[in-house]
């Protein structure tokens, strides 16, 4: 709460009046009223008295907490996401702005922020000016959260940055950030703790924590899948390739992944060999299925996961971006003319420059 609110609320809890505050502190109700609203502060003098009469302490007077927690993060995270998904991606860049000043030391609201920035950028900011500013101050948001003291933290930020260097074709410097990364750890933390709880007879938070890792090491898996499919392109290794994509696809519908996820290296390789039928025969299905709800506690693999609601919004925003991302590719010059992908932007209303 801001400290006007805390006065008001503070206030009627104590009975007073703004007459009756005003009076024992020596100033005018009007300016008891301004207080409340907002528009004038306190003069400094009156903080230990006022705390002192409403009764409170001057670290709750003034709002004074050092972190936001988890949830707390969590919930504004979310409120930026719908943000940006209604007002664009300037409404949501200045609500964390204005948080951040807030809390400026809180490197899980940094780390947080700097990463919803991102993905906004990329899914609702394709016509702001200054573009590159707004990149160049995420990636200040992610070396700020590499200095953090929180391991998890500051290895996440690490590896986004990573990437981010990455597209700069700045080599020297992911290397660089790469080598401070430690080694995996030889202890299976997140199994020792299933273990443990399953011991306990917590069968539910054992389940979650599994099908996280679970969750997690498909991820990773296609990742995996995905880098050595270039590779193997960039040797000249088609059939290879083709192999790779193909056992990308299967994975993700055994592991029940989102429909999405079983489209993609396909995709990227019909797109990299320039196979303009096999591209636009796995791209249009792909591009549907973002706009089919992924309920991945219909797997009996994913039954503890906690899930939020996703903005109906994301879907379509997605499937324009990735169709804008085409059209401004040289690369994909060869889908661009083609009637079935004409016809897909008529639906989502893209024009073509």
């Amino acid at each position: 709460m801001k400290i006007n609110e805390i006065i008001r609320e503070r206030r009627l809890e104590k009975g007073l009046t703004q007459e009756q505050l005003a009076n024992y502190l020596g100033v005018s109700a009007p300016a008891v009223n301004r207080w409340e609203k907002g528009s004038s502060y306190p003069d400094i003098v009156l903080l230990p008295p006022l705390a002192r009469l409403l009764g409170t302490d001057l670290n709750t007077l003034l709002s004074f907490q050092d972190n936001l927690n988890q949830t707390e993060v969590a919930l504004f995270i979310n409120e930026v996401s719908e943000t940006m998904a209604k007002n664009g991606f300037l409404a949501g860049y200045a609500l964390v702005s204005e948080k951040l000043k807030e809390y400026p030391s809180c490197d899980l609201l940094v780390y947080n922020s700097a990463t919803v920035l991102n993905g906004g950028l990329m899914l609702f900011g394709g016509n702001i000016e200054g573009k590159e500013q707004y990149q160049e101050e995420i990636e200040a948001l992610f070396l700020r959260a590499a200095e953090s003291e929180d391991t998890q933290i500051r290895e996440s930020a690490q590896a986004c940055l990573i990437s981010f260097f990455m597209e700069k074709q700045d080599y020297e410097q992911a290397q660089e950030i790469l080598n401070t990364l430690p080694q995996k750890n030889s202890v299976d933390r997140e199994q020792a703790q299933a273990n443990i709880y399953i011991a306990q007879g917590e069968l539910e938070k054992a389940a979650g924590l599994i099908e996280e890792k679970l969750l997690s090491a498909t991820n990773e898996i296609h990742a995996a899948l995905m880098t050595l499919m270039e590779i193997a392109l960039k040797e000249e290794r088609t059939e290879d390739a083709e192999y790779i994509a193909e056992v990308s696809r299967k994975g993700a519908q055994l592991f029940d992944l989102w429909e999405y996820n079983s489209y993609v290296a396909q995709f990227q390789l019909y797109s990299a060999t320039k196979n303009r039928v096999k591209a636009l025969k796995v791209l249009l299905p792909m591009l549907k299925s973002l706009s089919k709800k992924w309920d991945i506690n219909k797997s009996p693999l994913y039954r503890h996961i906690r899930t939020k609601n996703v903005d109906k919004a994301f879907g379509p925003e997605l499937q324009k971006t990735i169709v804008q991302s085409i059209i401004a590719d040289e690369e994909a010059e060869f889908l661009k003319d083609s009637p079935e992908l004409q016809h897909f932007m008529e639906e989502l209303d893209i024009q073509q420059a």
